[in-house]
């Protein structure tokens, strides 16, 4: 290649990469109208499947201003997207990414409403044991706890009853832990957190019921908001 079409190459990419600059800002003001970036796109309404489906390629890339290995930035020609944008396509692409979100709600709000009443109607079956068994399991099932977290194995220390009482509901609520199976298909903090409280509150009145002198710790768990450890699978 001679030297001078070398020189006008060389030239040309400068005034591409001087362009992409210009379009996303610190270049002059009729560049950075010419051009939008995705960020410019999302505020007129643009969705990412929107731009691929209808806008496709970038016009201009650019060299990304906060990390040069990063991807580079796409930007499109502002009289593109305006042609497109008064597209009969357009607008029924657009329809249809505003129904989504909806359509989402509203299906979200259906599954809480089926899982609640599942949480609701599903019996749950606590396993009735004699107080010493009872007692013997939780204690085997608190050291296997400590075992598996590298623990110190304890014994029984003198505020033994009430500690017991917490180690007996650990050991319920790792039986019951099977429960937490009504909780599958719930997404979203706020639909899962009051899905999570009733199925919290449900056990452990069958826990109080089946085993009335662990009433006292249930509450205690349930006034502290705590769904303890015993039933993280849950």
């Amino acid at each position: 290649m001679a030297a001078h079409e070398t020189h006008e190459s060389e030239q040309g990419n400068e005034q591409g990469q001087e362009q992409g600059r210009d379009a996303e800002g610190g270049g002059d003001a009729h560049a950075t109208r010419t051009h939008l970036s995705a960020a410019g796109l999302r505020a007129r309404g643009w969705t990412a499947g929107m731009v691929r489906q209808l806008l496709g390629e970038p016009d201009l890339l650019r060299v990304n201003p906060h990390s040069r290995a990063a991807p580079q930035i796409w930007l499109y020609c502002v009289e593109r997207v305006e042609d497109a944008e008064r597209s009969e396509e357009f607008r029924a692409v657009s329809a249809a990414a505003a129904r989504r979100p909806a359509a989402a709600r509203v299906a979200a709000r259906r599954r809480r409403r089926e899982v609640l009443a599942r949480i609701a109607a599903e019996p749950i079956d606590v396993p009735r044991l004699a107080p010493h068994r009872l007692a013997t399991l939780a204690v085997e099932h608190r050291e296997r706890r400590d075992e598996e977290r590298a623990y110190e194995r304890r014994e029984l220390p003198p505020e033994g009853v009430v500690v017991l009482d917490r180690w007996k509901v650990d050991y319920l609520l790792h039986r019951l832990a099977r429960y937490g199976e009504l909780l599958n298909g719930l997404h979203g903090s706020a639909g899962r957190a009051t899905a999570e409280a009733l199925l919290r509150r449900r056990i452990h009145a069958a826990i109080t019921e089946a085993y009335p002198s662990l009433a006292q710790e249930c509450e205690r768990r349930l006034s502290g908001g705590n769904w303890d450890a015993g039933a993280s699978s849950m």
